[in-house]
C-alpha cells in the first residue's frame, strides 16, 4: 500500500501548505490497474514529470473529449467548482473535460476573467499576508521559489486577470497528483501535470476564463457529493451505497493502523472544511 504520509514528508511543508498549490492529502485506494494513455512519466525540458499513479484515476479523473451543454463560446475555459471538473469548449458542441483539484483561492473566485499570463515552470511565491502570519514557514520563500518538481504551482500556471490586472487566481499543475478530486485546504485549481500542460498548449493568452455558480453547476451536472476518499461524484444511490462500503473498508484499515487514522482524520477534516467553504457554509 502506497502511504500517502510518506509522500507528503518527502514533498516538504511547501507542497503541502502553499496557497495556489499547496495540497490536503486525501486518502488513497486501488480503482484501476493501468492509468489511461497520456499520464506516463514524460520529460519536460529538464524536469522529468512522474507518471500518475494508476490507483488515483477514478471515473471522470482523466481527461476526456465530451459533449458540452453549456451556452459559452467555443474557446472558453469553464471552471465547475462544485463538481470539480474544468471545461474547454470547442467547436460542434464538444469540450475538454479535466479533473481539478479546488483549494481555497480558488472556490473565492467567481465570475469571469481572461487569461492574462502562461508561463511553463512557473516561480511561486507565498503572499505578503502568509509570511506575516506564519514566517515559520514562508520566511524562507519570501523571495520566490524557482519551478521545479517540488514547486506547488507545478509544470504549467494560466494566469487570469480582470480589468487589465492579475486576479491571483491561477489555473495550474500540482506535485500532488492525489489531491485531484478534492476540495482542499488550500490552492487555486489544479490538474495533473499532464493535463495543465494539455491545457496550456491549447489556449492563448486572452482565452476567456468562467466560473460557474451552484446553480448552474446544478443544472448542468446535477448534484454532486464527496465519496468516501473525498472526491466529487455525481449524487445517486449508487454512489451512496459504494461511500457507505467504503467508510467501512477505511474504517477497518485505520483500525489496524493507529498512525494512519490520525492522518486521515486530519486530512478528511480539511477536506470536509474545503467542501462546506464551496457550499457556501
Amino acid at each position: 500500500m502506497i502511504r500517502l504520509l510518506t509522500q507528503c514528508a518527502a514533498l516538504g511543508l511547501v507542497g503541502l501548505l502553499a496557497a495556489c498549490g499547496g495540497p490536503s492529502s486525501p486518502r488513497n485506494a486501488t480503482f484501476t490497474v493501468v492509468a489511461p494513455p497520456g499520464y506516463e512519466a514524460v520529460q519536460d525540458g529538464e524536469f522529468l514529470i512522474p507518471a500518475v499513479e494508476p490507483h488515483l484515476f477514478y471515473e471522470g479523473a482523466a481527461k476526456a473529449e465530451v459533449p458540452y451543454n453549456g451556452d459559452e463560446e467555443p474557446g472558453t475555459i469553464v471552471v465547475d467548482t462544485f463538481a470539480r471538473r474544468l471545461y474547454l469548449v470547442q467547436e460542434g458542441g464538444m469540450a475538454m473535460r479535466y479533473a481539478i483539484a479546488v483549494g481555497r483561492e480558488g472556490i473565492s473566485f467567481k465570475g469571469s476573467g481572461v487569461i492574462g499570463r502562461k508561463a511553463e515552470w512557473p516561480n511561486w511565491t507565498p503572499t505578503a499576508n502568509m509570511v506575516r502570519t506564519r514566517p515559520d514557514l514562508y520566511a524562507e520563500y519570501a523571495g520566490g521559489l524557482s519551478g521545479g518538481l517540488d514547486n506547488p504551482l507545478g509544470a504549467r500556471a494560466l494566469y487570469i486577470y480582470r480589468g487589465g490586472r492579475d486576479s491571483n487566481f491561477r489555473i495550474h499543475g500540482t506535485i500532488e497528483n492525489a489531491s485531484i478530486g478534492h476540495a482542499t485546504s488550500a490552492g487555486c485549481i489544479r490538474l495533473y501535470n499532464q493535463d495543465a500542460i494539455d491545457l496550456y498548449n491549447r489556449v492563448e493568452n486572452g482565452t476567456r476564463v468562467r466560473v460557474r455558480t451552484l446553480e448552474e453547476s446544478v443544472e448542468l451536472e446535477g448534484v454532486y457529493m464527496d465519496d468516501a476518499y473525498g472526491r466529487a461524484v455525481p449524487d445517486t444511490p449508487e454512489n451512496r451505497a459504494q461511500k457507505l462500503i467504503d467508510e467501512e473498508r477505511i474504517a477497518q484499515r485505520e483500525a489496524l493502523d493507529p498512525e494512519l487514522a490520525a492522518y486521515d482524520a486530519a486530512a478528511r477534516a480539511a477536506d470536509e472544511a474545503a467542501a462546506r467553504q464551496a457550499a457556501g457554509g
